[in-house]
C-alpha cells in the first residue's frame, strides 16, 4: 500500500492542478467508490458539485481536498481520498479515453484538466467529511501526527512508544501512535537503526527510539525526493509517472541479497500477514526470556 512519501507525491500534484478550482460535474461509476460515504453516492455528488477546492492536505497516509461551498466562504468539508492498494488520482485532459477501472470523474468550471479516480483492486474510495477546527476531517481525526508534521514531537512520541510491550515494528505501523510509516519504510528505518522489528518497544531506550524516528523521517524524505517507491504500474503520481526509490532500498524486498552494510545475506521473516526483511548480523533477533 502507498505510504507517506507516495501519498505526499499525489498531494503535491493535486495542489498544483486542482486547488482554487470549482467542481462543475461529478460522475461516480457504481456504488463501491462511495461506500465510505454513508449517505450514499447521490449525496456525495450533490455535496461536491459547485464546491470550491481550497487545498490539498495529508496526514500520514490519509489524503483530503478541503472544500468550500462558495468562492467567498471558508472550507468546511473535505473530500477524503482512500487510495487503498491501487487507487490513483490522475489529472487528465477532458475527452481523452477513459482508463480501465475508472470509478470517479470530477470536471471543473474552467474547462481545464479533469480529475479521475482509478482503482483496479477497488479497495479505495471517496468520502465527504466535516472539517474539525484544526482543518482535519473528522473521518481522519483518529490518525496520529506523522514525522513530517511541524507539530510532531519526537520526545513525546518516543515516550508513548516506550510504554508499548509489542514489537517495535508493530508499534511503528500503528497509525494511532505515529502515522505514515508502512511496511516498506519500517523495514528501512529499522535496518538503519540496527534494530530487529520483534524487539519489544519497551526494551528500547527513549534516545534509541528517537533515533529510529529520525531514520524513518530521513528515509521517507529521500524516497519523496525520488517520487516514492513504485513496484508496479499502480503506484503513480497525478501525471501517471512512477517513483524510483525502489532502486535504493537497503532492506525491504532484499531477501537473499548482501546487506549493504556488512555483506551478510538479508533474511525474510513472516510478520503479521506480511513479511519483514532484515540483516541477521546487524539486526539480531531478540533473545527469548528464559522459562
Amino acid at each position: 500500500m502507498p505510504e507517506l512519501p507516495e501519498v505526499e507525491v499525489v498531494r503535491r500534484g493535486l495542489a498544483d492542478h486542482v486547488v482554487d478550482r470549482t467542481v462543475a460535474q461529478v460522475e461516480l461509476r457504481g456504488t463501491r467508490v462511495a461506500r465510505r460515504h454513508l449517505p450514499g453516492p447521490d449525496d456525495l455528488v450533490r455535496q461536491l458539485t459547485g464546491s470550491r477546492i481550497t487545498g490539498a492536505h495529508r496526514r500520514g497516509k490519509y489524503l483530503w481536498l478541503a472544500s468550500a461551498p462558495g468562492p467567498l466562504e471558508p472550507p468546511d468539508h473535505g473530500l477524503v481520498v482512500h487510495l487503498g492498494m491501487s487507487g490513483q488520482m490522475l489529472v487528465s485532459t477532458p475527452g481523452t479515453p477513459d482508463p480501465r477501472h475508472l470509478h470517479a470523474r470530477l470536471g471543473f468550471a474552467d474547462d481545464g484538466p479533469e480529475l479521475r479516480f482509478v482503482d483496479q483492486r477497488t479497495f479505495g474510495g471517496l468520502a465527504w467529511s466535516p472539517l474539525r477546527p484544526d482543518g482535519v476531517p473528522e473521518a481522519v481525526g483518529h490518525v496520529a501526527l506523522d514525522p513530517f508534521d511541524p507539530a510532531f514531537d519526537d520526545r513525546a512520541v518516543a515516550r508513548e512508544i516506550k510504554r508499548r510491550s509489542s514489537g517495535i515494528k508493530r508499534v511503528l505501523l500503528d497509525q494511532r501512535v505515529v502515522s505514515g510509516i508502512g511496511n516498506i519504510y519500517a523495514d528501512e528505518a529499522l535496518w538503519r537503526a540496527r534494530i530487529h522489528g520483534e524487539r519489544p518497544a519497551s526494551s528500547l531506550t527513549k534516545p534509541a527510539i528517537e533515533r529510529l524516528l529520525g531514520h524513518a523521517r530521513d528515509v521517507m524524505t529521500q524516497a519523496l525526493g525520488e517520487g516514492g517507491t513504485s513496484f508496479d504500474a499502480l503506484y503513480v503520481n497525478v501525471n501517471g509517472a512512477s517513483g524510483y526509490f525502489d532502486r535504493r532500498l537497503a532492506a525491504y524486498g532484499q531477501e537473499g541479497r548482501p546487506c549493504p552494510r556488512c555483506g551478510t545475506l538479508m533474511r525474510r521473516e513472516q510478520f503479521m500477514n506480511r513479511s519483514s526483511t532484515s540483516c541477521p548480523r546487524c539486526q539480531p533477533r531478540p533473545r527469548l526470556p528464559r522459562a
